[in-house]
């Protein structure tokens, strides 16, 4: 489990929030300590009435390889207030504005924490993917609800299902993403779309994000604990156990027998 406190990083100015994914040697990869900083963070920005935005960057060169496997083996979720859960109802609850700013790979919950945010820019290296199923698991953060909505069955199917990558072009087609631009400028176009927002009054951007989620946040919720009680089992199930273990021995892994 990760104990540096810079792996995490906030800074607050000018009514914005940047989180930045501050792991970039191990790829960004998420650990129990990372997600309950996160966490935090989010409570923190809610509760500051000087916070109008909030902004998720990682490095130009990547986002977020997903869960760091080993801590998550080590400490896999158990309870509603385990961190990542606290993460991720956090982000799914989460009032004012929120922006991702998304360079290279994104992987897992780096892509699913997307589809919480409310406005995301791409760099034009950024790759995509859920894997869930490579990994024995199922989809979480609402993601099989919401990449479908999004996405479509059909192309929600082949990102869910097959859990391919999929590029900065594919996610602008689909609407994941606001905008492409070159990797190094990603952040500041971010940065500028927040410092937009926190000049805008603080009222109206509760009143509107609330009015325009209103009708899944209900089911947002519900479709979280569901993915979460599914994840939860599966992640004890052979097959899982399989995934891992050869991720970690760094073969190809067997499912003939699942």
């Amino acid at each position: 489990m990760s104990q540096n406190p810079s792996d995490i990083l906030t800074h607050c100015e000018s009514g914005v929030m940047t989180i930045t994914l501050n792991r970039v040697d191990k790829k960004n990869s998420i650990t129990a300590a990372m997600y309950g900083a996160m966490a935090d963070a989010l409570v923190q920005a809610e509760a500051d009435p000087a916070i109008r935005a909030v902004v998720l960057q990682g490095h130009e060169t990547v986002f977020s390889a997903g869960n760091d496997i080993g801590d998550f083996l080590n400490q896999p979720p158990a309870t509603a207030e385990s961190p990542v859960y606290r993460f991720l109802h956090g982000i799914a609850g989460f009032s004012k504005p929120l922006i991702a700013a998304v360079c290279g790979p994104a992987v897992g919950v780096g892509t699913t924490m997307l589809f919480h945010c409310d406005l995301v820019y791409a760099g034009d290296n950024a790759a995509f993917s859920m894997p869930f199923v490579n990994l024995g698991l199922c989809p979480e953060a609402a993601s099989s609800l919401l990449v479908p909505q999004m996405f479509g069955y059909h192309r929600a199917a082949e990102a869910l299902l097959l859990g391919e990558p999929f590029f900065a072009e594919a996610a602008l087609e689909v609407g994941l993403v606001n905008r492409i631009v070159p990797p190094t400028e990603v952040n500041a176009v971010a940065q500028g779309a927040a410092r937009k927002l926190a000049l805008k009054p603080l009222s109206s951007l509760i009143e509107t994000k609330r009015l325009m989620k209103q009708g899944q946040a209900p089911q947002v919720v519900a479709r979280m604990t569901e993915e979460g009680a599914s994840f939860g089992r599966m992640l004890r199930e052979p097959a899982a156990r399989e995934a891992f273990g050869a991720f970690m021995e760094k073969r190809k892994p067997d499912f003939s027998r699942f």
